[in-house]
């Protein structure tokens, strides 16, 4: 089986992620990771917090501690609500880690000694109020592209147009907020990008065809416009520091990399972190040092974060001069918005995922998630949607089935899956819908195509009810016991089924539908075309039990709720 490289977009470090951010990177990655586990692939998932940068030093200095110490707690309170959503990280890193340090300082030496970094004195933003120059993200003002009030000086969040901090419309320092602003000389390393873009059009032209139209439109968009020559230092307390061996005059004065530069490069440093934790038994470059016949790489991410992994990233690597493994394919996603609004950590707008998962149990969100994931456009959570989508999908299609197939067997036929007849034509044309729908979804999740993944999921869930209404045990019972008991076999085998090939979506839920069934050994990971047609995984005679309820209908009382505490609009 292949071997398979998954990264999601790094989570930065200043607060708790919203479902926009959810939907966006980690929760695809990690559903596609299952799958891949589940069909016998060798699957590396790697994720980490993005731990530098200028809104870390701003949060930690808010909360008044150091900013080791904050990034520290920071990255434990992400990790957990990670783990509540169920997460199967391979391995959940920190940027600020020793290996990402040494390997940003590798490529760096090594962009250097190829020609594709160069020194240059440039003039920055200086805020004598704070005493200090002005990283790009410390000013902020209104951007010249879309009258944005909050824009930063790398980039507006609502257009997502890179910036300068000098195309601000009336700027102003993040920190103190003054408005008495300089522009003083300082020196500061750029990345030649620039004498790179030929080659990044060519590996970009490579592959562009196989990825997402979003992907490869935003790619080619930066292309067209250009590659232009970008500052990779920044004057931060906090950030991987230039090495002193190479930079002896700027390391002096404290500089450090850019997070946009030492951030990807975090997928390697992770990875290493992952290997040095078992040495013996694990090896980092195994999937990213000359290995591109070897590994398939897939990386997530929503629409903002494309251009930095399609071409500045890229680029970095090209430059090195190093066989470093290159993203194969690119899954970028659009905006979750809020009623039509963005989610905004920033400005704490829309349902954050601790608190979802204080009101629900994370299958639902996972689930709902899925099922909505802004691929081809934006998509909008609304309470409304999500309440309907819980009641219908899970609560009564998946729900009430296992629920009701299970307690009417233990009501007349005990604790065991009762033996009843032969299979029939029923039997014979539910499996073969089975197998149809089954293939669908398995053709839809190898396309990484979510949303009609999911609608294949819920096509087989719907199969089941839809046999159990045609032959209708509660009627065959009063005439034909071994029919109701060759109708009720055939269901069970059907929640089995579904415990299988439902995990990579609601993981509490598939394993509380296996459990439910005492095998004396269950090792399925994947149901095979025949398996699916035949529907005998389970035996007569094997014990099972009633599981509680798997999926509560949520109520109008519920809904109210739920508006009332997070708002029914995002205004």
């Amino acid at each position: 089986m292949a071997r398979h490289l998954i990264t999601s977009a790094l989570p930065y470090i200043n607060g708790i992620k919203h479902l926009g951010n959810m939907v966006g990177s980690m929760l695809p990655a990690d559903v596609y990771s299952r799958y891949l586990r589940q069909r016998g692939h060798d699957v590396l998932y790697i994720c980490a917090t993005d731990e530098h940068g200028t809104p870390a030093e701003l949060a930690a200095k808010e909360q008044g501690l150091p900013v080791a110490e904050f990034c520290a707690q920071a990255h434990d309170a992400q990790k957990a609500v990670y783990d509540g959503f169920a997460l199967a990280f391979d391995y959940f890193g920190r940027s600020s880690s020793e290996q990402n340090v040494e390997i940003t300082q590798h490529f760096a030496r090594r962009l250097n000694e190829n020609g594709f970094i160069e020194e240059r004195a440039i003039r920055q933003v200086y805020s004598p109020t704070d005493g200090r120059f002005l990283p790009d993200r410390y000013v902020e003002g209104t951007c010249p592209h879309c009258g944005y009030d909050k824009a930063r000086g790398d980039q507006c969040e609502n257009c997502t147009r890179v910036l300068d901090p000098t195309d601000l419309i009336n700027p102003r320092s993040a920190i103190s907020g003054s408005t008495d602003l300089e522009v003083r000389e300082t020196k500061h390393l750029f990345l030649l990008q620039s004498k790179l873009q030929h080659e990044v059009e060519e590996w970009v032209s490579r592959h562009e065809d196989d990825w997402p139209q979003l992907a490869s439109s935003i790619a080619r968009k930066w292309l067209t416009e250009g590659l232009h020559d970008r500052a990779i230092t920044r004057d931060l307390d906090w950030g991987v520091p230039v090495p002193a061996d190479t930079w002896p005059e700027l390391a002096a004065e404290g500089k450090v990399f850019y997070v946009w530069f030492d951030a990807p490069i975090e997928y390697i440093g992770a990875t290493k972190e992952w290997a040095d934790l078992d040495p013996s038994a694990r090896d980092w470059k195994s999937w990213w040092y000359d290995v591109d016949a070897d590994v398939r790489y897939t990386e997530f991410m929503a629409k903002d974060n494309v251009p930095f992994h399609t071409v500045m990233f890229p680029a970095t690597e090209l430059g090195v001069r190093e066989p470093w493994k290159k993203v194969d394919y690119v899954k970028a996603f659009n905006w979750l918005t809020y009623y039509g609004g963005k989610f905004s950590t920033s400005q704490k707008r829309g349902v954050f995922t601790d608190q979802a998962l204080d009101i629900l149990p994370a299958d639902y969100w996972r689930y709902f998630l899925i099922a909505n994931a802004p691929e081809s456009d934006d998509s909008s959570f609304t309470w409304e949607h999500f309440t309907a989508t819980v009641n219908k999908d899970l609560a009564d299609t998946l729900g009430n089935f296992v629920n009701r197939v299970l307690s009417f067997s233990k009501k007349r036929f005990g604790e065991e899956v009762p033996a009843g007849g032969e299979p029939g034509e029923a039997e014979a044309k539910l499996g073969e819908e089975i197998a149809r729908l089954l293939a669908e979804y398995e053709s839809q999740m190898e396309a990484l195509q979510f949303r009609k993944a999911a609608a294949a999921l819920r096509a087989l869930w719907s199969a089941g009810n839809s046999y159990l209404e045609e032959k209708a045990p509660w009627l065959e019972i009063k005439t034909d016991q071994p029919a109701a008991a060759l109708t009720l076999r055939t269901a069970m085998n059907l929640i089995h089924l579904y415990a299988v090939v439902s995990e990579p979506f609601i993981p509490a839920t598939a394993k509380a539908m296996r459990e439910a069934f005492s095998l004396e050994s269950d090792t399925a990971t994947w149901v095979t075309a025949d398996e699916a047609r035949a529907l005998t995984a389970l035996t007569p005679g094997t014990p099972f039990t009633v599981p509680p309820v798997l999926f509560a209908k949520l109520t109008d009382e519920d809904l109210e709720n739920y508006k009332e505490r997070f708002g029914g609009s995002p205004e």
